[in-house]
Parts: structure tokens; C-alpha cells; sequence
């Protein structure tokens, strides 16, 4: 197994789908000066590496009425129901993200709801019946940084997990 790092074509095309999940490749492969064979075999070679992980729309959680954002964390009263724990949390669909963190809790998850009471009965009905010990919620006024990472001039491969060639 080898480590693998990401060639300048690579780089560019990632910078360009991170900045338009939409863009046609053919309008890639302009930008890029190589043909649109050479850009869909280049995204399935990423995706293949685990590099991309699909592309998604991005729906504004306000826009479908859900106005309140919070994150919590959570202290487990038996940590060793962990895995139980997440495959529960994996069936609130309110729950759009859970962390296995370092630190003063257990798990760090975030939370959309309608407004603040229907957090709360997010927390009291669904969360608490989890075997929480504690729980500290967080609310979010306003997301003022939301962006993709930067595709940089860095070798993937001396960060990642090894993979064959």
C-alpha cells in the first residue's frame, strides 16, 4: 500500500465542485483544458479513494420552518451504551450531526428544531430517554462562517489512511 497525494488536476477540480456542487463537467473539463472523459474518470477515481463522498443540495434549515439550531453535549450515565446511544440518535431526524469528542462530554451532537419548544421536547421526550446523566445545550444565533474546506497545496496522502494503487 501506498500513500497517494492529489496531482494539480485533482486540486483544481475539487476547488471548482466545492465551489458549485452543480457545475456541468464539461464546463470542468473547459476550466481544467482536458476532456470530459478525463474529468469523469477523475471524479470516480476520488470518489473511489473516499475523497468525495457524493454531492448534495444544502437546504436552508430556516426556510423550512426550522428556526431554532443548538449544539449539545452529552454526558452518558453509562458510556458503555455508547454505540446504543448513537444508533438512537441516528433516528431523531432532528439530530443532523453527532461527535465522539475529547473533553467534558461524551458526545457532541447538533440539534435543528422549529423553535425553542420543540427543543425542549426534543430534549425531554427524545433525548433524556436516551440514559443521559447531563446535558448542555448551546443555541446558535447565526451561522457567520459556513464554507468547504480549502483544497490546498497539501499532499493528501501524508494524512490519511494509506490506500492501494
Amino acid at each position: 500500500m501506498a500513500h497517494r497525494s492529489l496531482d494539480q488536476l485533482d486540486k483544481k477540480i475539487l476547488r471548482l465542485i466545492a465551489e458549485d456542487a452543480r457545475i456541468p463537467f464539461l464546463e470542468v473539463a473547459r476550466e481544467c483544458k482536458v476532456s470530459g472523459a478525463a474529468i469523469h474518470q477523475r471524479i470516480q477515481k476520488l470518489t473511489n479513494l473516499g475523497i468525495l463522498k457524493g454531492s448534495q443540495f444544502i437546504i436552508d434549515p430556516e426556510k423550512i420552518g426550522y428556526e431554532t439550531c443548538a449544539f449539545m453535549g452529552l454526558n452518558l450515565k453509562n458510556p458503555e451504551n455508547f454505540d446504543e446511544v448513537v444508533e438512537a440518535l441516528k433516528k431523531i431526524p432532528e439530530v443532523v450531526e453527532c461527535h465522539f469528542t475529547t473533553g467534558e462530554y461524551d458526545l457532541f451532537i447538533k440539534v435543528y428544531a422549529q423553535n425553542n419548544h420543540h427543543l425542549l421536547n426534543i430534549i425531554h421526550d427524545k433525548l433524556q430517554a436516551l440514559g443521559l446523566a447531563r446535558s448542555v445545550s448551546i443555541i446558535s444565533y447565526n451561522a457567520v462562517i459556513d464554507r468547504p474546506l480549502p483544497i490546498n497545496d497539501f499532499a493528501v496522502g501524508e494524512y490519511s489512511e494509506p490506500v492501494e494503487e
